[in-house]
């Protein structure tokens, strides 16, 4: 029973996380409960769990603010159960640092491939070299760290994870096929968009205008583009 991973499951409602709790404990996982916000901290410390599923809307504190307080300290995977599908939720997600999203109603083995992406894919996939500098930016593979113009970018596992992916295919169109099957160890579905919202994201933290894009480029029908001469400015 030792090997079992230990999730914590932060939801409100009793009844969706009792069905959950059943569900995972069949499939061998070791679950511990809270239904506040305000209450994770604490379980984090005498728990110890391998991934966190946590809701956004919470009493206490939300969703987004537990997040928030996680990444702080821990790079712990972190997938948000959201009743919002629209794409606002995802990016205030994962700019909190979340690393997966499922939408109610939950659908079992959905929820059970996610996690064993999410805990799969912890570590940053390995490269050739540790470090890549492409013009202002640098970036550090073993030491998950970004810097540009001279200042430390802070970015979730996730986002790094896509950054680095991107700048180390610099200059080359890279499919979303390609993309899943290398950050979350699966094909593609044609409708998942967290790689779409993630790039969002990253333009939004280097300046890069969503209008006219220099940096993150999306190519329509093909995929997405990390231009490698856009970094000089």
């Amino acid at each position: 029973m030792s090997n079992q991973h230990r999730i914590l499951l932060v939801e409100d409602d009793l009844t969706l996380a009792n069905w959950v709790i059943e569900y995972l404990e069949d499939q061998d996982f070791n679950v511990a409960h809270v239904a506040r916000g305000d209450l994770v901290e604490e379980k984090l410390l005498s728990y110890n769990p391998d991934i966190v599923l946590l809701d956004v809307m919470l009493p206490g504190l939300s969703g987004i603010e537990v997040c928030r307080l996680i990444r702080q300290h821990s790079n712990l995977p972190v997938i948000m159960l959201t009743a919002r599908a629209d794409e606002f939720d995802e990016v205030i997600g994962f700019e909190a640092g979340a690393n997966d999203y499922v939408i109610k109603p939950v659908r079992p083995r959905a929820l059970l491939a996610r996690i064993h992406s999410s805990l799969k894919n912890q570590v940053v996939p390995e490269q050739n070299s540790n470090e890549i500098k492409l013009g202002r930016l640098e970036i550090n593979g073993e030491a998950n760290r970004v810097v540009f113009k001279g200042e430390e970018i802070e970015l979730s596992t996730s986002l790094f994870s896509f950054l680095w992916f991107l700048a180390s295919h610099a200059g080359e169109v890279v499919d979303r096929d390609t993309v899943f099957k290398a950050l979350k160890g699966r094909e593609y579905d044609g409708q998942d968009r967290r790689f779409d919202v993630m790039l969002s994201t990253l333009r939004k933290v280097f300046n890069d205008d969503p209008q006219s894009p220099k940096k993150f480029k999306t190519v329509w029908g093909k995929g997405y583009l990390f231009v490698a001469d856009a970094w000089d400015e």
